[in-house]
C-alpha cells in the first residue's frame, strides 16, 4: 500500500515538475520529467506500473497544458510500453547504458511529438527536440539513484 502512494505521489511530483513555468528559451531544455519518472517506475516495477499510467498521467498533462487530449496520453503510453518491451535488455545494462538507451527512446518520444503537433499545425518541426532528450539521459544516473534511495527509505519499516 505504501508502495502504491508512494509511486502516485512521485508521478504527481513529476507532473508539477514538467507543468513549472519557465522562460520560453529554457523550454527547449526541460528534460520530460514526466517521462523519466514513468521510466524509472516501469523499470524497477513493471508489474505495477505501465501503459495505463502514462495514459492517465498523460490525460493529466493534456489537461494542465492545454493541447490536444490525448496527445501526450498516446505519448507517455508509448513511452511506458517502449521500456517495458526493452524491460529485460535495460535491466541487465548498467545506469549509464541504460541512459544511453533512454536517450534514443525520449528521442523518439520527442520527434513523434513535433510530428503530431506538425500535423496539428501547432509548429513548425525543430532539431531542438533533441535537447531535452539528451539532458533527459544525461539526468538519468542521477536521477535514478534519487528516486531509488528515496523509495527504499520510503517503504521500508
Amino acid at each position: 500500500m505504501r508502495l502504491n502512494l508512494f509511486i502516485w505521489i512521485s508521478m504527481l511530483l513529476a507532473l508539477g515538475l514538467q507543468v513549472m513555468p519557465l522562460p520560453d528559451a529554457w523550454l527547449i531544455w526541460r528534460p520530460s520529467w514526466l517521462g523519466l519518472m514513468l521510466a524509472y517506475w516501469c523499470l524497477t516495477k513493471p508489474s505495477r506500473v505501465g501503459v495505463f499510467h502514462g495514459f492517465v498521467f498523460g490525460l493529466l498533462l493534456d489537461l494542465l497544458e492545454g493541447t490536444t487530449f490525448g496527445h501526450n496520453a498516446f505519448l507517455l503510453s508509448l513511452l511506458a510500453y517502449l521500456v517495458l518491451l526493452l524491460y529485460q535488455r535495460l535491466r541487465i545494462y548498467s545506469v549509464w547504458q541504460r541512459a544511453g538507451m533512454l536517450v534514443v527512446v525520449l528521442g523518439l518520444i520527442q520527434l513523434l511529438d513535433q510530428w503530431l503537433r506538425l500535423v496539428f499545425g501547432a509548429q513548425v518541426l525543430h532539431i531542438e527536440f533533441v535537447y531535452s532528450a539528451i539532458i533527459g539521459g544525461v539526468l538519468w544516473p542521477w536521477w535514478y539513484t534519487l528516486i531509488h534511495l528515496i523509495q527504499r527509505r520510503f517503504t521500508v519499516g
